[in-house]
């Protein structure tokens, strides 16, 4: 793989490796505070961005497959053998593909209010609303939260997506993420962990009790993948647990590690 294709990571801290894989539309920096938390527990926090998102490379490839051979490409890179690894969301996907491949680069796996089930897609107002925002007209982060307010109406939600603006240069702002790829590929997002994925190490699943993600029928799937999972559920939170309850999401976390 090409030096450029190397991921772009933000690295917090000194220790044992701890790698944390963001959501669909996210980026690495969206886990600043908790990484500097994490950073000081002992560990070296890698807050990557995955292909199509944050300061990485733009591809036209798309899939858990890719996305995991890319977490492969950047450990080997930066001469990690032995992670810990946290991923939410699509980076939770992400996360359990790569360790159920390289079981032996994973120390601790945790995955934030996602199951390996297959998931219908739901993004299409997001997605719509992005798709809408004419930087020709738009020239103020103000301004491009009251034209995505007209798709998604949840402000918390609209702040999560504007972290994607940018200044392409004075005066002219863009989105980081790659829309049109992410658009077109946007099933692979809900895909299943395939049949024969397993990782036997200790993996601790976090749900949020006011998400949909995690139901009680998951409990069966998550341990034919995962046979020492365990699942804790983060109260006051739904699918965003660890900003909308970081508390408790923190303490989970730390008591798992330890």
């Amino acid at each position: 793989m090409k030096q450029e294709n190397i991921l772009h990571a933000n690295v917090i801290g000194e220790g044992k490796p701890f790698v944390i894989l963001h959501g669909f539309l996210g980026m690495g920096d969206n886990w600043k505070t908790h990484a500097k938390h994490i950073a000081a527990l002992g560990y070296e926090v890698h807050l990557v961005d995955q292909r199509n998102h944050g300061r990485s490379f733009h591809d036209a490839a798309f899939s858990y497959e890719v996305l995991a051979e890319d977490l492969k490409v950047y450990c080997d890179a930066k001469g990690l053998v032995s992670i810990v690894l946290l991923g939410h969301s699509m980076g939770g996907k992400t996360a359990m593909l790569f360790a159920s491949q390289y079981p032996n680069m994973v120390t601790q796996l945790l995955v934030a209010d996602i199951s390996p089930r297959f998931y219908p897609v739901h993004h299409d107002a997001i997605l719509e609303g992005l798709s809408a925002l004419d930087f020709r007209a738009i020239t103020t982060r103000g301004g491009a939260d009251k034209a995505l307010e007209r798709y998604v109406s949840d402000l918390g939600t609209r702040q999560f997506l504007l972290k994607n603006l940018y200044w392409v240069e004075k005066g002219q702002l863009g989105l980081r993420i790659n829309l049109e790829v992410l658009q077109n590929e946007v099933a692979e997002v809900g895909e299943a962990l395939p049949s024969y994925a397993r990782f036997e190490k200790e993996t601790l699943f976090l749900r949020g009790d006011r998400s949909e993600y995690i139901g009680v029928e998951d409990a069966q799937i998550i341990k034919t993948h995962f046979p020492l999972a365990q699942i804790v559920t983060i109260a006051n939170a739904g699918h965003w647990l660890h900003a909308e309850n970081p508390k408790a999401f923190f303490q989970a976390v730390v008591d798992f590690l330890t």
